[in-house]
């Protein structure tokens, strides 16, 4: 089975985003992500198949309003309060920083230089992750909904790759790329255990057009069926590709309020 949790430095956790139109874009993603004969997500509450909460959607009240409307990952980190004090170092800002009765960071919301926000909890320790509902998925082979991947399309990615090595931990890999005969870079980042855990990518080539924000890849049962629910609860496709057999195998999409993700086949 594929694990939705994975504890560790650098790993992603969970994403979420405070939105308004809250009962729409509720609508939109049940709609959207439980495509298929075994869709990956529950339509009534938005977890995953094995009713873990890998997302949240939560309603922009007056407490979240300065947040920026983009899914933020949670991002572990060795220590919040010395990653938070770096992002500030490297030209990132804080937004929200919570911390104990005693003062010790407990989590924070940061914005990169290039205005993408994130946020940073401490390692989650193994017992502390919730266990599934094993009852629902009998084959471990199955697929589960989980946060596939994450990735950040930039201006300048070997900056940004920087801060990000400073901030998270995360050393860099770098994946060739080609634009027109010129070779470029751009970067897996590399979680504890040495396994790619994100992307970070240079404006130009198969991800021009992208907005500058962290763009969570989410599986769906039905990639092509989920497209069309996209347009038709309002949203929009903003990038597609497919295979060799014309099945869609990536999306880039924008929700109702103009949120961005990616949808790819489960």
């Amino acid at each position: 089975m594929n694990e939705p949790f994975v504890p560790g430095i650098g790993a992603v956790f969970s994403a979420d985003i405070a939105v308004p139109e809250h009962e729409r874009e509720v609508r939109f993603y049940s709609q959207v992500l439980s495509t298929g004969e075994d869709p990956l997500w529950r339509e009534e509450d938005l977890m995953n198949n094995l009713g873990l909460p890998i997302i949240g959607l939560g309603p922009r009240t007056e407490e979240y309003d300065q947040l920026p409307l983009q899914w933020m990952p949670h991002i572990q980190v060795a220590d919040v309060a010395t990653s938070t004090q770096r992002a500030l170092d490297l030209g990132g800002s804080v937004l929200l920083h919570t911390k104990d009765d005693d003062g010790r960071s407990q989590w924070a919301v940061l914005l990169d230089p290039n205005g993408a926000a994130f946020g940073i909890i401490p390692v989650v320790p193994a017992e502390a992750i919730p266990p599934g509902d094993a009852a629902t998925l009998p084959d471990a082979e199955a697929p589960v909904g989980r946060i596939v991947w994450l990735d950040l399309t930039v201006s300048d990615a070997s900056a940004t790759r920087d801060f990000y090595l400073q901030v998270v931990e995360w050393p860099a890999q770098e994946v060739e790329m080609e634009e027109e005969r010129a070779r470029y870079a751009d970067y897996n980042m590399l979680g504890e255990a040495g396994n790619p855990a994100a992307g970070i990518c240079h404006a130009r080539g198969v991800n021009v057009g992208l907005p500058p924000v962290w763009m969570i890849y989410l599986p769906v049962g039905d990639l092509a069926e989920s497209l069309r629910r996209v347009e038709e609860e309002g949203g929009k496709v903003v990038k597609e590709s497919q295979g060799k057999d014309g099945e869609y195998v990536y999306a880039a999409v924008q929700d109702p309020v103009g949120a961005y993700l990616a949808l790819i086949p489960g």
